[in-house]
């Protein structure tokens, strides 16, 4: 039976987005962190010309300030979980062909056990069954911001993630490919190195490189002097262009420190969505080329740059809180 994972570009019936619910974990970022989400999802939905918009609050008083911030641009409802990280804690959605689509539910342990939240191990579960989808057990540690596919039978990922002994130390790299070409129906898988500095989920791909096409990988290109990531740029362009993949340059969001510590910011972390595109923001020099960038890359959809900048005091952006649910090919 074929199966795979269609491209973020492919049409969707609807989009998970977490909801920052936890004052103890948000603290003065809380009320400004659930602004910038609702305003994405707003851009999401797109005044009904986009997908179907479910905002996920841990609990009913979150629940309550996300109903009033966003209207009736989406759905909300409540599911417990530790923080809104969708992308890596949520269900990744396949499709067989014939068979209708599947969501596949891994092993997750808070980022190499870093991060240990209640409700996180169980939420891609209830999400599932919320939406009356049928689940893939798969029995390995992984989370979906750790790959990015382009449709047409590659994978991205990096090393420094799927390789790391905090996830998975009984698997190498033959047993990753496996399962992955297993699991997300492909047959190349292209290695990356390194992730950005800092980057808390061990270098997730979404915060480094996309897929805009099929064998299109979009990589940041350093916008000034100080960007720290100057070589892992490098590395990745090389890589991918040794493969036989097409590059194209997205300036990259230059160096950003909090508490004087280099902090894992990226343009990159943008969602596709049926309408529109979701570039997150800084407030930096970059902000304005890099939203033209990806604009040329989505002719047919509208490319909106927002501020993410409270988001990530949480560790990601507008990618790693949400988790889109295809929509089944002739349906």
């Amino acid at each position: 039976m074929t199966l795979f994972q269609p491209p973020e570009w492919a049409p969707h019936q609807a989009v998970w987005i977490g909801f920052p619910s936890a004052a103890d974990l948000w603290l003065e970022d809380l009320a400004p962190a659930q602004a910038e989400v609702a305003a994405f999802a707003r851009a999401v939905h797109a005044k009904g010309a986009g997908e179907r918009v479910i905002l996920v609050a841990a609990d009913g008083v979150a629940a309550a300030v996300a109903r009033q911030m966003i209207g009736d641009a989406a759905e909300v409802i409540v599911e417990p979980f530790g923080d809104i990280w969708l992308r890596d804690t949520g269900p990744v959605i396949v499709h067989y062909e014939g068979d209708g689509l599947r969501a596949l539910q891994h092993h997750f342990n808070g980022w190499g056990e870093k991060y240990d939240l209640p409700y996180d191990d169980s939420i891609g579960l209830r999400l599932a069954a919320r939406q009356g989808l049928r689940n893939t057990d798969c029995d390995w540690i992984f989370e979906g911001g750790a790959v990015d596919v382009d449709g047409a039978g590659l994978l991205v990922t990096t090393e420094q993630c799927l390789l790391n002994p905090n996830r998975n130390p009984d698997l190498d790299q033959g047993d990753i490919e496996l399962l992955l070409r297993l699991e997300f129906g492909i047959d190349r898988v292209l290695w990356l190195g390194e992730g950005l500095v800092n980057d808390h989920t061990d270098g997730h791909v979404d915060n480094l490189a996309r897929f805009v096409a099929p064998n299109v990988l979009a990589v940041p290109v350093a916008h000034n002097g100080d960007d720290p990531n100057v070589a892992i740029y490098a590395d990745a362009r090389a890589r991918a262009k040794s493969f036989g993949v097409e590059v194209v340059d997205i300036p990259s969001a230059g160096l950003h420190e909090q508490d004087g510590e280099i902090i894992p910011t990226s343009h990159m972390n943008f969602y596709i969505g049926n309408a529109s595109v979701v570039v997150p923001t800084y407030g930096g020099t970059s902000d304005l080329e890099a939203v033209k960038s990806i604009a040329r890359l989505f002719p047919g959809r509208r490319v909106a740059g927002l501020p993410a900048n409270h988001i990530l005091t949480g560790g990601g952006s507008f990618h790693c809180i949400s988790q889109q649910i295809p929509l089944i090919p002739g349906v």
